[in-house]
This record gives C-alpha cells, sequence and structure tokens, in this order.
C-alpha cells in the first residue's frame, strides 16, 4: 500500500507500550509523524479492533489503516479486517505486522539478553529482575521468559521499558515486524 499525500493513516497497536516502541523507532529514523500523518493509535488489546476499524476504518474517517499485533492475535485481526473491507491476501500484505509472541519478546531477541539487561541495569532495576528471577514459580524458566514477566508483571513496566530498548537497539536491528511497519509509514514497505 502507498501512503498518499493526502490521506491519514491509522497505525492501530495493542497497547500503550506498542505505541511507545513504534514512535520511538520511527522518531530514531528521522520519520515525522505529524508530517506524515501518522497517528498511531493504542486500541486495548486487539479485541477491541471492530472499534476501531470503523473509527478510522474506510466506513468511518476513512484513513489508510496499518498495524501490529501479537501471533496469537493475527487470525482475529485478519476476520475483522476482512470484515471492515481491508484488502485480501495475508496480514503483511494489508498493512499488518505479526510479532512472534508480542513486541516484548521481539525486543529481547533483537537486543539480546545482555542488551536488555544492560537497559534494565540503567534503570536501576536489575535487583529487582534479580529477584524475581529467584521466585519458585520463575526460577527454572527461560530467562527471556523471566524478562517478559519482568516487563508484565510490574503496572507501567511495559510501556516503561518499550522506548528504552528500541533506543538500546544497534542500528539496523530493530524487530523485522516494528520496522516493516515504520517503514510502511513513507510506503516503503
Amino acid at each position: 500500500m502507498q501512503a498518499t499525500s493526502m490521506q491519514a493513516t491509522t497505525a492501530l497497536v495493542e497497547g500503550e507500550s506498542d505505541r511507545l516502541a513504534v514512535e520511538a523507532l520511527a522518531r530514531r529514523l528521522g520519520y515525522d509523524l505529524t508530517a506524515l500523518r501518522v497517528s498511531v493509535v493504542p486500541m486495548g488489546g486487539a479485541t477491541s479492533i471492530v472499534h476501531f476499524l470503523d473509527r478510522y476504518g474506510p466506513n468511518g474517517a476513512g484513513h489508510r489503516i496499518v498495524g501490529l499485533c501479537d501471533a496469537g492475535e493475527s487470525r482475529g485481526i485478519a476476520r475483522a479486517l476482512g470484515r471492515a473491507g481491508i484488502g485480501s491476501g495475508s496480514l503483511a500484505e494489508r498493512g499488518f505486522h505479526v510479532c512472534h509472541a508480542d513486541l516484548e519478546d521481539e525486543l529481547i531477541r533483537s537486543l539480546g539478553i545482555d542488551g536488555v539487561l544492560n537497559v534494565i541495569a540503567a534503570q536501576g532495576e536489575l535487583a529487582s529482575f534479580r529477584r524475581l528471577q529467584r521466585q519458585p514459580s520463575l526460577r527454572e524458566r527461560p530467562i527471556t521468559m523471566q524478562l517478559r514477566r519482568f516487563f508484565g508483571g510490574r503496572s507501567g513496566n511495559k510501556a516503561r521499558y518499550a522506548p528504552l530498548l528500541v533506543d538500546a537497539l544497534p542500528a539496523g536491528h530493530a524487530p523485522p515486524p516494528l520496522t516493516a511497519l515504520v517503514a510502511s509509514f513513507c510506503g516503503a514497505a
């Protein structure tokens, strides 16, 4: 899908942390979302997509719709897009990019364990993460699962860490779904 200079684009994402990550990567890559007429809208969960498609899609404001979702939500997203009359084909062909598990999982894999631990340490929370790792329910779990629990276990942690993790990524190492979504803002994807 090619963006036109007149049509606004609404990027639908599942939550606030996703919005902050998308905006952080766009900023880092030099995209001015206001100038591009792009709004990144958190839906408060993928199950709310119908409301947002009604509001911004072809039967609402007529915006170009793109987005980011978790793999577990992809079938529901595809059905909602189809019902709203937004393209056919794969989600990527319709402007939606799918994270393997979720965006935090993608960021952890792209940045690497040591990089993520460095971000946590820079926030003064490495001791808190180490305590969490020692909890009986998490002790035997893979560190990636422990990190995802750390980000999701405390209110506001996902939103707090999402832009920090994006900012810590080496140039060219952003997660593919996030990169593809941001690139689509200029019709480059």
